[in-house]
């Protein structure tokens, strides 16, 4: 029998207008109750993500108050009519739910993901958006092969030591950028060839491709994946070899202005694609497909999650700081 009794009141973390970390407001509502299709989970762990520091910048259009966060871990708690998906006491994880910056959240069902006995909640909150990002940009975005040179910047975040791993194990070369010694140690341990300070270099725009080429024998990258954006993306470009790509997903230091695409042909017939996780899981047959070889790489050791850090979900503001200094190595979480 479906249960969509509510529990008691929840915690919530909201964005009362867009602005700083100090617009960020943690309080308790009344719990929500799972309607058709949908499930109500106890949040065991947040994923942070740097979309919930653009939606609570302005970055990205929302309606204020939000609450933030999209991603985490958790137990069903409850499950509404219709739902065939999962059942009350499932251990599961999500990288789509608005509003999972909360101690209680519902979840559509069918995006759920059931999580593996042997991978514990922390890790399974860390996995979704990040690893499924790695993943669908080392094999779909940009199939990577035996031989490839990939450049990859913030090698030591979340998504850039699981990308610098698949990388590897798919034969690529893969170089990254950094910007401290701990992160370059970081960016190494985790399979990396070649790591750049940036920091370091005088004038990223023209150092950093004269090095990248330097260690291609001239020639460049097949593929340069790049989040970092307004001020990584001049690099990224002058480091492709002739009809490489330029795969951006995301903006850390700022969005890419407009710029002529006539730059792409001087480049060398060079491709520049802006992708998004949503459109490589749009169908739970994608999304579980893609999940499923991500946790099955988790639980053989293959792929090896770092959290980097941790903080109560009353701390969102610190944590939101952290990130967007550029400080933090791994996966960011906050727990209720």
């Amino acid at each position: 029998m479906n249960d969509t009794t509510p529990s008691a009141p929840r915690q919530v973390v909201r964005a009362l207008r867009a602005g700083g970390v100090e617009v960020l407001e943690h309080r308790d509502e009344p719990a929500p109750v799972a309607g058709p299709g949908e499930a109500l989970v106890d949040v065991a762990a947040v994923g942070v993500n740097f979309i919930d520091t653009y939606l609570r910048s302005g970055v990205y259009p929302t309606t204020y108050p939000s609450v933030l966060g999209s991603e985490g871990s958790g137990v069903v708690a409850a499950v509404g009519t219709g739902v065939t998906d999962v059942s009350v006491g499932d251990r599961v994880a999500w990288c789509d739910a608005p509003g999972s910056y909360t101690s209680q959240v519902i979840v559509r069902a069918e995006r759920l993901l059931v999580v593996p006995d042997e991978v514990d909640m922390r890790t399974a909150a860390a996995v979704p958006l990040q690893g499924l990002t790695a993943h669908y940009l080392a094999t779909s975005t940009y199939p990577i092969s035996p031989g490839d040179d990939v450049l990859l910047h913030a090698g030591a975040g979340g998504v850039g030591l699981l990308l610098t791993q698949l990388a590897t194990a798919r034969g690529a070369r893969v170089i990254t950028t950094v910007s401290t010694d701990a992160k370059k140690r970081l960016s190494r341990a985790a399979g990396a060839h070649d790591v750049i300070r940036y920091d370091t270099l005088e004038d990223l725009t023209s150092d950093l491709p004269a090095i990248v080429r330097s260690l291609t024998d001239g020639r460049g990258v097949h593929v340069a994946y790049d989040s970092v954006g307004r001020d990584t993306f001049d690099a990224s470009l002058a480091s492709l070899r002739s009809r490489g790509m330029l795969v951006l997903f995301g903006g850390s230091s700022g969005q890419v202005p407009p710029f002529d695409p006539q730059r792409l042909s001087a480049a060398g017939s060079v491709y520049l694609v802006r992708p998004t996780l949503g459109s490589y899981v749009a169908t739970r047959e994608e999304l579980v497909s893609r999940s499923d070889e991500v946790f099955a790489a988790v639980r053989s050791g293959a792929l090896s999650v770092r959290i980097g850090a941790t903080y109560p979900l009353a701390d969102a503001a610190q944590a939101h700081a952290a990130l967007e200094s550029r400080s933090t190595t791994g996966k960011v979480l906050l727990l209720p």
